[in-house]
């Protein structure tokens, strides 16, 4: 049985987490920490839990050494992870980091885009980036993983087969891509208030969203060359769903059958990743509290553009679920216990 350690287990992805490893069968939670909620049972901040669950929140910090636990998860804001795991650490108990600390490579981007700066550089050797279909094997050999987020998960596994195969112009990449309100956390805030978030959509963040460096990074490398793209998100008034629209141009003579091939090629055997028959476009509802990234895929003839679209839950295949198909790598589990199942319909 694995011993897992959760810190951070109140917010939505930390919820999340939880409730996927209480029905993981080879798992057993030793801890949860909650900043705001210590002492108090995990079942009275969420009654999902009731008599499913005896455990109290511990605050941290905590001697994690100490802990006889065999992973962590540490479902915190970015800023926070960087400041207490070291080596030591890393070297003694498998991590996987939802956060955002050690997904970029280059640290003075990081910097660029965050606030504070990163004080913990020389860790981010040690990471592995989670996105588990492109660096499974990476994954299994490493004991830190930075978990992907929902936005960048949904954007690079939808633009991967085109560049991997070298089928688009690199500039003409446009993501337009929509989130539900568990996006934005637990916090609250105006713009998650519901008279402000209800009826209404709006784009945020529309030139300078902090995603943008991280799947530019990762595409970059899957295509060999430098990508710059425009990123835009938008707020949808939903609670969980994330939904993109790629829009990219082909450098090369391409049509719908060579295109599908690429996917096919990079996804077939994917058990997470679904590929939508001809003329489908994907949807938030049929990916609801499931683990599954649904891809739609069309070529414009008459344009002659590349259009995807993609859809996953942004607390599961986006946050919590792939931070449990990473563990499943890291222990050597057969990668879909604890995560086989469909999504909820009506939700």
């Amino acid at each position: 049985m694995i011993k897992a350690g959760v810190i951070g287990g109140t917010g939505y992805a930390g919820q999340e987490l939880i409730r996927l490893l209480t029905d993981h069968p080879d798992v057993r939670i030793s801890f949860i920490t909650s900043s705001s909620n210590h002492g108090e049972h995990y079942a009275k901040l969420y009654m999902s839990y009731y008599e499913r669950m005896n455990i109290n929140c511990i605050e941290m910090p905590l001697d994690i050494m100490g802990q006889d636990i065999d992973v962590l998860f540490i479902a915190l804001p970015h800023g926070h992870s960087s400041t207490f795991l070291d080596q030591e650490i890393i070297n003694k108990i498998k991590v996987v980091d939802l956060g955002a600390d050690f997904r970029l490579n280059d640290v003075d981007t990081y910097n660029q885009w965050y606030s504070p700066k990163h004080i913990n550089p020389k860790l981010i050797e040690s990471a592995v980036y989670g996105l588990c279909e492109l660096n499974r094997e990476a994954i299994k050999k490493t004991n830190l993983v930075a978990n992907p987020g929902c936005y960048t998960t949904c954007s690079i596994l939808s633009l991967a087969p085109l560049l991997m195969k070298s089928l688009i112009d690199l500039e003409s990449i446009v993501i337009d891509a929509k989130s539900g309100i568990t996006g934005a956390g637990r916090t609250l805030s105006l713009s998650t208030h519901y008279s402000e978030c209800n009826e209404n959509m709006n784009s945020y963040n529309t030139i300078r969203h902090r995603h943008t460096p991280e799947i530019e990074e990762k595409l970059s490398s899957l295509s060999g060359e430098r990508i710059k793209l425009s990123f835009v998100p938008h707020l949808m008034p939903v609670n969980r769903g994330i939904l993109t629209t790629i829009y990219c141009k082909p450098n090369q003579s391409v049509n719908y059958g060579s295109i599908r091939n690429a996917y096919g090629n990079l996804y077939n055997s994917e058990k997470f990743v679904r590929l939508l028959p001809e003329g489908i476009s994907a949807e938030t509802k049929w990916v609801k509290g499931s683990n599954y990234i649904d891809i739609g895929i069309f070529f414009d003839e008459r344009t002659n553009r590349i259009i995807i679209t993609s859809a996953l839950d942004n607390l599961i295949k986006g946050a919590a679920g792939q931070a449990i198909q990473n563990m499943n790598i890291m222990f050597g589990l057969n990668e879909e216990t604890g995560l086989d199942r469909v999504s909820m319909f009506p939700a």
